[in-house]
């Protein structure tokens, strides 16, 4: 590593991909179980096995079941070509892959099922397709496009980032300008700020776990790899030993934290980005978590003397060891330091959930029904975040969320919210009317709109409105289809024809309802971590 005053950055990583296997846990602790993190080779779909009956008379078997993801096998090479491996870690490897029927590149991580020995591994991969689905959408997040179980595989097809990762720029560039490092941040803080909003914990978060999109000076920053990520409610408390040495928090090691460790991560990362060394260094795991422990910071050694007030503050209060001391993400984003323009901005943080609210609010009642049909489709995966967060606004558990509710709940995300708008947001999402937002009616205002690129999404949608199957929506079928939910009057379903009825024949067919419902879619130190 070299002395403290040099850059211990080195490329000898466990692994390609920088997402290396387990490390020893501290002495002093119960040893955590190791965990898988990234990728293994995609595996052939099952071959058809057929009984022999007593007339022997073939019959179709039900598709097998995967035990990981819980829903029928499939065969993520029929839908994919593999190319070549981009890293290869612990549990298997991250291909290039590229969509047969668009040729869109991405990148696959494959999980090699007989490797997922444990109840615990099985969840924890689990939870990270549940939450890389539940965090879909932001411009700093890996996008997952699709998730595949096969025999021997669990398959993750995510969006592919060309740039490498920030990692391997830090190695680059040894540290950098108060400047880009602000920058840098401010997508770091903003990632945790979605999480926290959203009740997700990263629990990992380090320079190899954020990738550039491309390999552009400006390129966006995204962070990957949930596999250590949990979901949360307010004031739950974890004791569990996980995450990477030089970025652990304190309170970690007590094994008593909550999502304020994720600020920790994210100021240690500041700390490398301005000096290019890591605040707490030591030969080895042990010898790191005391010092993580003591909480000594080093601000007198190069570049810190020439290094602003202001950028030396907000590390300092993103590295208190009272976990309470420590800024919010929402804070830090506001903090003089760090804001893009220097100055405060009135403009709210963007509180994903809200923002979907209000999206949902200003469609048509055509597209909201439309929803609620995709919505009632949607595999346990896609909507498990969604849910656990209607578990913690229904705090009476009685399967609704009452205005009073949904008042108190959003604030717990993290924004400001006026009643007045609370209330729009109640009415918008109460699609039946009845003065409460049901389960199905809550992850209908909520999900993301990738939801409505699936074909067979649309077509299920498509089919709910066409009772007589004769590929068109007629005003009838829509006027009964909207005054099952207290939303038909006749002004309404014609200007629902007019706006969604390109070709002008009075009815609305497949592609009309289609182009409706898309439109407007939004579409360091080499450290292995231990759990």
């Amino acid at each position: 590593m070299g002395n403290r005053g040099s850059r211990p950055f080195s490329s000898n990583r466990p692994d390609d991909s920088g997402r290396g296997g387990s490390d020893r846990p501290p002495p002093t602790t119960p040893p955590p179980r190791t965990h898988h993190t990234a990728a293994s080779a995609g595996g052939d779909g099952p071959k058809p096995v057929w009984p022999r009956p007593a007339a022997s008379i073939p019959r179709p078997l039900t598709p097998k079941v995967g035990r990981v993801l819980g829903r029928p096998m499939e065969d993520v090479r029929a839908f994919y070509t593999f190319g070549r491996e981009l890293g290869r870690g612990q549990f298997g490897v991250t291909y290039l892959v590229t969509r047969k029927e668009t040729g869109e590149r991405l990148a696959c991580k494959s999980i090699a099922t007989r490797k997922l020995i444990h109840r615990d591994d099985i969840e924890d991969v689990r939870r990270e397709v549940q939450i890389m689905h539940h965090l879909t959408g932001h411009r700093n997040i890996v996008e997952l496009k699709a998730a595949y179980e096969d025999r021997h595989s669990v398959n993750l097809v995510m969006e592919l980032c060309e740039g490498g990762e920030l990692f391997d720029r830090i190695i680059a560039k040894g540290h950098y300008s108060e400047r880009a490092a602000a920058a840098l941040c401010r997508e770091i803080v903003t990632v945790v700020h979605i999480c926290h909003s959203m009740g997700v914990m990263h629990r990992d978060l380090k320079p190899e776990n954020f990738l550039f999109l491309n390999k552009g000076e400006d390129s966006p920053l995204k962070a990957t790899d949930f596999g250590l990520s949990v979901f949360f409610k307010s004031g739950e408390v974890f004791k569990d030993l996980v995450g990477s040495a030089y970025y652990v928090a304190p309170e970690v090691l007590r094994q008593n934290y909550g999502p304020e460790a994720d600020i920790w991560s994210a100021g240690v990362i500041l700390y490398i980005l301005l000096s290019g060394v890591p605040p707490f260094w030591a030969e080895n795991e042990q010898g790191i978590f005391d010092a993580v422990l003591r909480g000594h910071i080093d601000f007198s050694s190069d570049p810190w003397p020439s290094i602003s007030s202001g950028a030396k503050e907000l590390v300092k209060k993103m590295l208190r060891q009272d976990p309470n001391e420590r800024l919010t993400a929402g804070q830090i984003l506001n903090h003089p330091w760090i804001r893009e323009d220097g100055e405060a901005s009135d403009k709210p943080l963007d509180i994903t959930v809200l923002t979907r609210m209000k999206q949902f609010r200003a469609m048509n009642k055509l597209k909201k029904v439309a929803l609620k049909v995709i919505a009632e489709n949607l595999s346990e995966e896609e909507i498990m975040g969604l849910k656990e967060m209607f578990r913690s606004m229904d705090t009476d558990n009685s399967g609704t969320i009452t205005f009073e509710e949904l008042k108190a709940g959003l604030p717990k995300l993290g924004t400001k919210i006026s009643e007045s708008e609370v209330r729009q947001l109640m009415e918008a999402a109460d699609v039946d009317g009845n003065g409460a937002i049901d389960y199905i009616e809550f992850i209908t205002a909520t999900m993301h709109m990738n939801r409505v690129e699936k074909e067979d999404h649309l077509y299920k949608a498509f089919e709910y409105f066409d009772k007589d199957k004769s590929g068109y929506i007629t005003v009838e079928e829509l006027e009964q289809a909207l005054r099952k939910y207290n939303m038909g009057d006749d002004k309404t379903i014609k200007e629902i024809i007019a706006e969604v009825d390109t070709d002008h024949d009075g009815k609305i067919n497949y592609e009309e309802f289609a182009a409706m419902m898309r439109k407007d879619s939004p579409a360091i130190v080499p450290n292995r971590r231990f759990k």
